[in-house]
């Protein structure tokens, strides 16, 4: 019951009634993870085929891009967030890593159960991957905006080397 409260929360963004979000949960399995495992790799080819929805403890959401020697977090996420939802609609390899801050409790979804959701309740299923698709269409505007303002950034520097080499006349 608590995987269906979460799943129509905020974080999870799922706008699911509680008969739909219950649904859903039938096809998730629940999954236990201790402080310090990486729940999800940057990377990984091999176990793309899931999301988590979290139902206790918090995540550390990091990555490597940019070639930084160090993993760099970009967020902690707690119970009510989805992760790996990319990885299960497209099956390419993981675009960040997630690794339990505490010991967490999560209900997965993997390929296969969303497929058998799809089977038994299309209708269910069409309001699940909207929702997802939702989800990441709202974080590729928000880098879509983050970009602009790198790109506006480097050009206001760019014109400030410009100035900065051009020889003063007096």
């Amino acid at each position: 019951m608590r995987a269906a409260e979460l799943l129509r929360t905020p974080q999870a963004l799922f706008n699911l009634s509680p008969t739909d979000a219950t649904c859903v949960v039938a096809h998730m399995r629940l999954m236990h993870f201790e402080r310090g495992v990486t729940l999800m790799r940057e990377g990984d080819q091999t176990q793309g085929d899931y999301l988590l929805l979290l139902l206790d403890g918090d995540v550390s959401v990091e990555t490597t891009a940019g070639g930084a020697p160090d993993a760099v977090a970009i967020a902690v996420v707690g119970p009510g967030s989805v992760i790996g939802e990319m990885a299960l609609l497209d099956g390419a390899p993981r675009s960040v890593s997630c690794i339990a801050l505490s010991p967490v409790q999560a209900a997965g979804l993997s390929r296969e159960g969303l497929e058998q959701l799809i089977a038994l309740h299309p209708q269910v299923a069409a309001k699940l991957l909207v929702e997802l698709a939702t989800r990441i269409a709202d974080r590729l505007r928000a880098l879509g905006e983050q970009l602009h303002m790198y790109a506006k950034l480097t050009a206001d520097l760019q014109a400030e080397v410009e100035r900065l080499r051009t020889p003063v006349r007096r």
